[in-house]
């Protein structure tokens, strides 16, 4: 880029359209976006990390607008990346605002898989200057042959909350195609933004190979609120909601002229939007509700609603986490514990979304212990420690997915191929003969699928590798992503519109005539037909709510870290602390609190048995792993029937009848040595790694959805995943999707690595050895989770109820 004082000087007067603008809307322009035009204006990529609402958008889009002003021209010139399509709308407006400001003739489109059939007939003609678009979409435009030549005039790009990519496979794929675009244009520019990160270096790596970190001199402030029970209040230990807070919720609502209701899954959404229905004294059109899973249409109505200050609450999952800037928002609700310190400060920052303007959340604990979990979040937060999104490395079937647009998109030659994938940092340790075996899977399916045409997706032809088939080609772009589905059905009224999507897991279990509660809408079904579950309005609720797969939230492991220092005294003199410190005294005294260098075991005797329960303290999955290991262990010592439930504290396991335990022998059984072996006997690691299969194979290709409206079912896909799983193992042991599969669920289903790493730790501990009469504080929701999965609902409740108040019966004693 030249910098000879001529183009400074011209650069300077150009920068000043740009604050005039920030001045006319009695603005300034922060330090830290200066810092980034600048270093645009050097052709320099980077990462833009500072606080939600302090004006990240403009510091990555200034650059760039600056640039056109100085050096005009037309074609696609920036392209701007975002992981959220509702995100895409919010997005492409500011910017559209901003391209207005200094007199451009932009033209800014954005392209999802919501976009109209005219948006998207205007980019193929090329017309725009200003691309806001999906990770899957950018990997679609890819797959054309005419790619390389509409993204010819392309200058940068700009990767929007990059933390909610960079940890996954819809991040790799995306590192794939600026590996694919930079290979292109070498001079190409690549910066990303993020508010909550707690890696930095790395994720500006798997962003850009070099590159400058910018942020924000000072951090925003955040004010972190909690509804602690009153004296006297009855509060439960465990097992619910958080209902039994709706008159503290629905007055903090009333409170304020806008508010967000934050949840942590879609089922409690759900329930939490209708318990505020219940007893909404206002209009119902100012009470709205948003999940990933109700129809687009729904979802924007709610978005603009908000935009424009119509409404009074939106309950929300994670849909409305991100970016979007509702600047009517005043309060922020955060329902039951946040899980993570960066999703605590990423909610945060939906209030308060304007620089120099406090962020304000209010925690609603659901149950007694997560008082604990807020204190922590605070101290956390206190202290900066976010947590780092680390980078997948290796995914071959996204590597598989990312060849077959390769190939689409004007063909590649393997050495070629190699060495772009393996600019990005994903595949920066990739061995060749694994990344020959994925091509070998491409062009034959593999030695036991050789023989079957439908699985050669590739020829090569002097070297070069294609694609010579329309179907395949077809079938590739309606498979383009790594986000898989659990197989859903529609949603719609029997006359009337769509309302989204539904697991076929939960509709399956219904009959016609079953209602449920869904969208936020009392629903009754008619019939199931053509992948569409048709529906009527219900006169009032019975029966169950939809509960997603993979619905709950693991404890992050830094806040599992800060839990534990909580729980053994720090942060003892806050507000949340001195409301649980009657239930840690019963815990004392029943027990122990383990310290932050201990480890707490206690061995209780029931009428249904006897219960172990451990408390590392790792995280669901950690313990789910740390679950079946133990209960291997423990039947080499005695043999028999070993039940087990986890949750983000500890374990239970539960036998008729356990083997002599104390100290020593507890030591022994979490010791890490011959922790892989015994993961390998003691899960069925074939059974999980053929579940995970179906996900691999849909991102690699080797099994097909269907087309639309005619897709294929969850049964059917599970049925043609399996099949090829158990044909592969037979007949292709070495396949790299079995490889693959295998990979994922030690990494991901049992978190292989925080749990090796939890039992380093517990072996340098000290161990406490406790039996207790009754179940404990600690071990009582343990007992839950144990129970809940065997006894239907009303009796799991009354038995819940009812052993709670023989333990506060206890308590008190």
């Amino acid at each position: 880029m030249p910098t000879s004082s001529t183009t400074s000087a011209a650069w300077r007067r150009a920068e000043a359209r740009l604050l005039a603008w920030f001045a006319a809307q009695e603005r300034h322009a922060a330090p830290f976006q200066r810092a980034a035009w600048r270093a645009w204006h050097e052709g320099r990529n980077g990462l833009i990390h500072a606080p939600t609402g302090t004006g990240k958008t403009l510091a990555a889009a200034g650059g760039p607008l600056i640039d056109a002003v100085l050096r005009p021209r037309t074609g696609l010139q920036l392209l701007w990346i975002t992981p959220l399509r509702s995100l895409a709308t919010d997005t492409a407006q500011h910017l559209a605002t901003a391209v207005e400001a200094m007199d451009l003739p932009w033209r800014v489109l954005r392209r999802t898989g919501d976009s109209g059939s005219a948006e998207r007939a205007r980019l193929r003609r090329g017309a725009c200057e200003l691309l806001v678009t999906t990770p899957e979409s950018l990997a679609l435009l890819l797959s054309y042959p005419d790619a390389r030549e509409r993204f010819a005039a392309l200058r940068g790009i700009v990767v929007d909350e990059w933390h909610e990519l960079v940890g996954n496979k819809r991040g790799t794929l995306l590192q794939l195609g600026l590996a694919r675009l930079r290979h292109w244009l070498p001079d190409l520019r690549t910066w990303g933004l993020s508010a909550t990160l707690g890696n930095l270096d790395e994720a500006l790596r798997a962003l850009a190979n070099d590159g400058v970190l910018i942020g924000a001199r000072t951090r925003k402030k955040t004010v972190i609120e909690t509804a602690v029970p009153g004296n006297g209040e009855r509060f439960p230990w465990a097992g619910h909601l958080g209902l039994s807070q709706l008159p503290r919720v629905l007055e903090a609502v009333l409170g304020a002229r806008s508010s967000l209701v934050f949840a942590n899954t879609r089922s409690q959404a759900e329930l939490w939007h209708e318990a505020l229905s219940s007893v909404w004294p206002e209009s119902p059109e100012t009470l709205a509700l948003h999940h990933g899973s109700i129809d687009p249409k729904l979802r924007f109505a709610a978005e603009e609603g908000l935009r424009v200050g119509a409404l009074r609450c939106v309950v929300a999952t994670s849909s409305l986490d991100l970016g979007v800037d509702f600047a009517s928002v005043e309060r922020v609700i955060q329902i039951g514990s946040p899980k993570s310190v960066a999703r605590l400060l990423q909610r945060a920052g939906r209030s308060g979304h304007r620089p120099g303007v406090a962020s304000r959340i209010l925690c609603v604990p659901t149950h007694l212990l997560e008082l604990a979990e807020i204190a922590a979040a605070r101290q956390a937060l206190a202290e900066g420690h976010l947590e780092p999104r680390r980078p997948m490395r290796g995914c071959l079937d996204v590597l598989a997915q990312h060849l077959l647009t390769m190939a689409l998109g004007g063909g590649f030659t393997a050495d070629e191929a190699y060495a772009e994938v393996t600019s990005s940092l994903a595949y920066a340790n990739l061995p060749r003969e694994r990344f020959d075996a994925v091509l070998a899977y491409l062009r034959t399916g593999g030695s036991a699928l050789a023989n079957y045409p439908e699985y050669r997706k590739l020829v090569e032809a002097d070297g070069r590798y294609q694609v010579d088939s329309g179907r395949i080609a077809r079938m590739h772009r309606l498979s383009i992503g790594t986000i898989t589905s659990d197989g859903s059905l529609q949603v719609r009224y029997m006359k009337g519109p769509k309302l989204g999507s539904v697991e076929e897991q939960f509709l399956s279990r219904l009959r016609p005539g079953d209602r449920f509660l869904f969208a936020g809408r009392h629903l009754e079904l008619v019939r199931v037909r053509d992948m569409t579950a048709y529906v009527r309005a219900a006169p009032n609720r019975r029966g169950g709510v939809p509960r997603w797969m993979g619905g709950r939230l693991p404890l992050s492991g830094e806040l599992s870290d800060e839990l534990r220092d909580t729980l053994a005294g720090r942060g003892k003199d806050s507000a949340e602390m001195r409301a649980l410190a009657p239930l840690l005294d019963v815990q004392r005294r029943q027990s122990s609190i383990p310290g932050i260098d201990e480890t707490l075991c206690e061995r209780t005797r029931t009428r249904e048995g006897d219960y172990l329960f451990v408390f590392p303290f790792a995280g669901r999955l950690a313990h789910e792993g740390l679950a079946a290991v133990l209960a291997y262990r423990l039947a080499r010592l005695r043999p028999g029937d070993y039940g087990y439930a986890v949750n983000d504290y500890g374990l239970t396991l539960t036998a008729a009848r356990m083997p002599p335990l104390d100290a020593a022998t507890m030591r022994r059984l979490l010791h890490p040595w011959g922790l892989r072996a015994d993961i390998r006997a003691s899960v069925n690691l074939s059974e999980l790694a053929r579940r995970q299969f179906r996900e691999i194979a849909r991102v690699a290709g080797l099994v097909f959805n269907g087309y639309p409206a005619h897709g294929k079912t969850l049964r059917q896909l599970q049925a043609s995943s399996g099949l090829l799983f158990d044909v592969l193992r037979r007949h292709d042991p070495s396949h790299p999707l079995l490889w693959q599969a295998e990979r994922e669920v030690l990494d991901r289903q049992l978190d292989y690595s925080r749990l090796r790493a939890c039992l380093l730790r517990v072996s340098r501990s000290r161990l406490l050895w406790r039996e207790t009469r009754r179940l404990s504080p600690l071990a009582f929701p343990l007992w839950v989770e144990r129970l809940r999965g065997g006894i239907a609902g009303d009796d799991w409740k009354t038995r819940v109820e009812r052993m709670l108040a023989t333990l506060e019966a206890g308590a008190d004693a």
